[in-house]
């Protein structure tokens, strides 16, 4: 959980909207919520030294001094590169300086790397891919510093399959998700079926959180937030935090939600069933609870309804709405509600010895 500055600054991004951004995470609750990493994406290289070490450009003036900064305040700091020459917006890569680029991180404290694909096509060969990426991971550990890998590669060659054996801490199963519903919605409903390559430390990962970026309804970001906690995803935020709205944090900090996500189980959710634009996830929780998603895809609001036996579970349960944030009482044998259209309803169930209820 954490910030990723590159879907509302791209290359503008400074040492001052990075240190607005942490600031701004501590004292609007996301870090007391759970969001720890600082990341910086693509634009802040600036050129290698004689001796082929990389500096950062002149809108960073000391990586390390911002390191500290981050890490005074409680949080992480993550940056980006490139196993090729080039990374997507024309900086220097790590082509051919992974050990020389992984030292420097580590002296700049540096907890997190996400490394994207970009030319690296222009140098490697398709089944190339893997070795690419082991080399940067084995670079990482030989400096005695833990970082979180993560492999951004769009899901070329199945990825998922192989991510966990090159070191990857999570990997993209996606392009690059920056756009409007229909793309969120792509990118999360075609997760389904890749439950299985998700286990703790190793994570698929469907690209940066839209809300608050100004693209989504009110009922698309909760689309967007439950199905990426639902799918156990990591959830980097993508908007400015210094100018949050309450509505924006609400979301994003909701502290029962993200329970579901940070579930101890790590379990990632996987598809019910499906009836053209409606789809019920549901995704198993510790404690023999069981999280349950109705999700409209259409383009009206529609009555759906989720039998128990569908779950393999019988009632009665007890349902808790997330984001309505009530008890729903005792379930007897199914549950349903109005889903919004591009809209969700997530409700918690676990068994109950009651009674009443429908």
């Amino acid at each position: 959980m954490g910030w990723n500055d590159w879907y509302q600054y791209g290359c503008q991004v400074s040492d001052q909207i990075v240190r607005a951004n942490a600031s701004a995470m501590v004292k609007s609750g996301m870090k007391a919520a759970g969001y720890t990493y600082v990341n910086i994406d693509d634009c802040w290289q600036g050129q290698r030294d004689a001796k082929g070490f990389i500096h950062p450009n002149d809108r960073f003036a000391n990586m390390k001094e911002l390191g500290d900064y981050i890490h005074s305040l409680g949080l992480k700091f993550g940056i980006y590169s490139s196993p090729g020459p080039k990374t997507c917006a024309g900086y220097e890569g790590s082509y051919g300086h992974e050990q020389q680029d992984a030292d420097t991180y580590a002296g700049w404290g540096v907890d997190f790397l996400k490394y994207d694909w970009c030319s690296a096509s222009k140098v490697y060969q398709p089944d190339q891919m893997q070795a690419a990426y082991r080399k940067m991971y084995e670079a990482i550990r030989s400096t005695g510093r833990p970082m979180v890998f993560s492999l951004c590669q769009y899901g070329l060659e199945t990825v998922w399959r192989w991510g966990a054996s090159v070191g990857g801490n999570m990997w993209r199963t996606t392009d690059d998700i920056g756009g409007d519903y229909n793309r969120v919605s792509l990118f999360g409903f075609q997760q389904n079926g890749l439950a299985k390559f998700a286990v703790h430390g190793h994570w698929n990962d469907p690209d940066i959180l839209q809300v608050g970026l100004g693209h989504l309804n009110h009922e698309e970001q909760l689309t967007q937030m439950s199905l990426w906690c639902l799918l156990a995803a990591p959830l980097l935020a993508g908007n400015d935090l210094t100018k949050m709205t309450e509505e924006t944090l609400q979301i994003l900090t909701n502290p029962e939600v993200l329970a579901v996500d940070q579930d101890p189980d790590g379990v990632q959710g996987y598809r019910v069933s499906q009836e053209g634009p409606l789809e019920i996830w549901a995704k198993p929780l510790s404690g023999n609870a069981i999280l349950v998603g109705l999700f409209n895809r259409s383009e009206s609001a529609v009555r759906m309804e989720i039998p128990f036996k569908a779950l393999g579970m019988n009632g009665p349960l007890q349902g808790r709405d997330l984001w309505q944030r009530k008890d729903l009482g005792v379930l007897q044998e199914h549950f349903f509600d109005e889903v919004p259209r591009h809209g969700v309803v997530l409700i918690k169930l676990k068994a109950s010895s009651g009674k009443s209820g429908s």
